[in-house]
């Protein structure tokens, strides 16, 4: 589903504008991304946690040329779904 599917649906099932949507869904990206830039996590019920996760150094390789290259530790946003989530995905992979 793309951006604009998430807000036709969303505008369709809450009865909102399109225009509504698409500032509630800024609004909550813009939240989300401020609290993981604090280094907080953010937990929404029934559906999951995001948060941040630190990425450890390691030693790559270019397939191309066989040189080694040092990355740099990094923090990454994670997503873990939540317990109502997985259920409803085992669900539906178990009624296909």
């Amino acid at each position: 589903m793309k951006n604009r599917e998430l807000i036709t649906e969303l505008s369709s099932r809450m009865e909102w504008t399109s225009q509504e949507v698409t500032d509630t869904l800024s609004v909550l990206n813009s939240i989300i991304s401020s609290r993981l830039m604090d280094n907080d996590t953010i937990y929404l019920q029934g559906f999951g946690q995001f948060e941040l996760k630190k990425k450890a150094e390691r030693i790559t390789v270019n397939p191309s040329n066989g040189k080694r290259y040092l990355v740099p530790p990094k923090l990454v946003p994670v997503f873990k779904p939540g317990t109502t989530l997985k259920t409803k995905l085992k669900e539906m992979s178990k009624n296909e």
